[in-house]
């Protein structure tokens, strides 16, 4: 079990993909949060229970997006001392 930061580029800000990002996740059992970063990209942390059964589900719907997105990359490290204010996926602004 592990947070898992993803920095996701792309045409990816002002196209909808935090909110599709956050109901996908949310409907999938998925903790976390999206946000829009200052370059460009988004950044998503996202609790991953199972790495075997979690992992492809959670890069799916990274690599999806939203029907206007265009996502050219994903890159996720492991990360500790995450707050998250809520038991869901949540967007922050």
């Amino acid at each position: 079990m592990e947070w898992l930061r993803c920095i996701v580029t792309g045409r990816v800000q002002h196209v909808f993909y935090r909110k599709f990002v956050s109901q996908a996740m949310m409907r999938a059992g998925f903790q976390g949060y999206v946000r829009n970063l200052d370059d460009g990209s988004v950044e998503v942390v996202v609790w991953i229970t199972d790495e075997e059964e979690d992992l492809p589900k959670a890069h799916a719907i990274l690599k999806e997006g939203s029907p206007m997105s265009e996502v050219n990359d994903i890159r996720c490290e492991s990360i500790e001392d995450v707050e998250v204010e809520s038991d869901g996926f949540v967007i922050r602004y």
